[in-house]
């Protein structure tokens, strides 16, 4: 499956990232891995292959699909 590279708001080309796989049209996002955990305690439902990123909302909101 190939992926599109939507955007990033990174000013030297560290993450956040956002990709679209162009088959699905499912986003994912690259980050700083959530560590606090204050905030990982408050998660729900969560399966161990599942794994919590960061985004500073300007990211989606820029980039996103508005579709």
């Amino acid at each position: 499956m190939a992926l599109r590279f939507l955007g990033t708001t990174s000013e030297n080309g560290n993450c956040p990232m956002l990709y679209e796989i162009e088959e699905t049209g499912d986003l994912i996002v690259q980050g700083d891995l959530l560590t606090d955990p204050r905030h990982l305690a408050q998660l729900r439902d969560v399966k161990e292959s599942e794994a919590f990123v960061v985004i500073p909302r300007d990211l989606l909101t820029r980039y996103a699909p508005k579709e």
